[in-house]
């Protein structure tokens, strides 16, 4: 029925502009991980040894971690670090970007070219948007 396909195309409209939703959330929380991420060893600035202190060669660096661990926020925070948090995130949103592209390409693959255009038209307006 065309109330039908009318709606059918709709829906995958939808399915695709949340697509690029998914995958735009995705970047953002890629870029606050990397941001989250403590500095390697390789991009710290040996510090001068003072005296009494063990030099570089005995591993003392710029920024030496904290003797105690930092107070608990929630109960877990010490546990795992910022960083893992925002990859569970990602991890969660990936599997929500792959989960919608599996559907936009069964759709599609039912050959019919308004279901094609309706994919074509919520991936351009995810996009844009």
């Amino acid at each position: 029925s065309p109330a039908g396909m009318v709606l059918s195309v709709l829906v995958i409209l939808l399915l695709s502009v949340l697509y690029e939703a998914v995958k735009m959330g995705k970047a953002v929380l890629l870029r606050r991980a990397l941001l989250a991420l403590p500095r390697s060893l390789s991009q710290e600035t040996l510090t001068e040894p003072e005296e009494g202190d063990p030099g570089p060669a005995q591993g003392r660096y710029h920024r030496d971690p904290p003797l105690h661990p930092p107070p608990l926020v929630d109960g877990i925070s010490h546990l795992f670090p910022r960083w893992f948090w925002y990859h569970v995130g990602q991890t969660l949103f990936h599997v929500v970007q792959v989960v919608l592209a599996y559907m936009v390409m069964l759709a599609v693959m039912s050959y019919n070219a308004w279901i094609f255009l309706g994919a074509i038209v919520g991936s351009t307006l995810g996009y844009f948007v």
